[in-house]
């Protein structure tokens, strides 16, 4: 048995936070329903090129062990059908602006008055419930600093490539889901949560925050360096980058070692990390015309055999290459629709749910039978 098999959870979501989270919780055996607006669903399944048999591969890559139910949610038979629904469920999960599920019936107040064990969580831009304005991932980045720190030095400023504000607040509702159904396991109490975007892509700043907060230091942009760790970065080899991380004192001197130079690790001007991080410009220059004499795989098979943290940097074509991933049949094609596996293990269970992403309204009667005919 998965850990969540028996959970209820009507997923509102769509785009990628929210869905990215409900992944999660199908993953581990939640039973997911996803509520789309019929003709059309959620909008990524038409995000694309690329598809796969007419399919947006952005869909697919967060909406597996789900089931699709349509209901238009601006019809009152359709709100209606929408609340039954959320008041068998379990948790009741939305990303709409806010006001929006209040003025459906739908709000987690009016909703937890009938059923006061559900768990209603929602995903909006900010942490003010009444600030209406929309969340994108870009924006909630720009509103981060995280792009000030990101790209060359003397560059402009670079948002992640990855849709770090989304894929945070989606993970961070799903931690805050789990944690409110432990409790209401202990005490029957169910939940009201809310994440922010905006909050959720500020957490990633952790140590650059602490620095400002707490020793007035700014974060300065340091391209693929580490602004307290030295060497710790990408450096030029002879065909490419290799990346270097020198965590502690002790590698320190084992990659001098291996570099072939062990007197400069001895040295006392710099034993100590901060003595390297203060003399950053001439122990890169050193290791720039070291790192130059061999290429990418002879210095990672040198260094990684001494100890020394390092390894190339890929492309993702060849990041994904030989990977172990999930893989489930096209439903027309038969067609094997791969996405990334879960990312840990438990007690050898599957690593991500058997069911392939839905067809857009697949389960209308299906979940309906199953749910309100058992609903409270």
């Amino acid at each position: 048995m998965l850990p969540l098999s028996g959970v209820r959870v009507l997923d509102f979501t769509r785009v990628l936070a929210g869905p990215y989270g409900s992944l999660f919780l199908a993953d581990l055996g939640a039973d997911v329903v996803k509520v789309e607006h019929p003709g059309e669903g959620d909008d990524t399944r038409a995000f694309g090129p690329p598809f796969l048999s007419g399919e947006s591969t952005y869909f697919l890559s967060v909406n597996r062990g789900k089931r699709s139910v349509t209901i238009d949610l601006k019809d009152p038979a359709g709100q209606a059908r929408a609340r039954a629904l959320a008041l068998a469920a379990d948790v009741v999960f939305s990303n709409f602006r806010p006001g929006v599920m209040e003025r459906l019936g739908l709000g987690a107040e009016a909703l937890r008055a009938e059923r006061p064990d559900l768990i209603v969580c929602t995903i909006q831009a900010f942490d003010d419930p009444d600030d209406p304005r929309p969340g994108y991932d870009l924006l909630m980045q720009g509103l981060s600093g995280i792009p000030a720190l990101t790209g060359p030095v003397e560059g402009e400023p670079h948002k992640c490539p990855a849709s770090i504000a989304d894929l945070a607040s989606g993970m961070n509702a799903a931690i805050a889901i789990l944690a409110a159904l432990h409790r209401k396991q202990r005490s029957g109490e169910g939940a009201t949560v809310r994440v922010s975007l905006h909050e959720s892509t500020l957490s990633l700043l952790t140590y650059h925050a602490s620095a400002w907060l707490n020793a007035g230091a700014a974060a300065p942009r340091m391209g693929n360096h580490h602004r307290s760790i030295h060497p710790f970065g990408s450096y030029p080899a002879a065909d490419g980058h290799l990346n270097l991380c020198v965590g502690n004192d002790a590698l320190w001197v084992t990659l001098c070692k291996a570099l072939g130079e062990p007197e400069r690790g001895a040295l006392p001007a710099y034993a100590r990390n901060a003595d390297r991080v203060a003399a950053r410009a001439e122990l890169d220059a050193w290791l720039c015309r070291r790192l130059a004499e061999d290429t990418v795989a002879g210095w990672t098979a040198r260094l990684t055999a001494a100890g020394v943290p390092c390894g190339p940097i890929l492309s993702v074509e060849q990041a994904l290459d030989g990977l172990v991933t999930l893989s489930h049949p096209h439903p027309q094609t038969g067609e094997a629709v791969r996405t990334l596996r879960l990312p840990f293990a438990m007690d050898g269970a599957g690593r991500g749910a058997e069911r392939r992403a839905p067809r857009l309204g697949e389960h209308d009667g299906e979940v309906d039978a199953a749910w309100l005919a058992r609903a409270p």
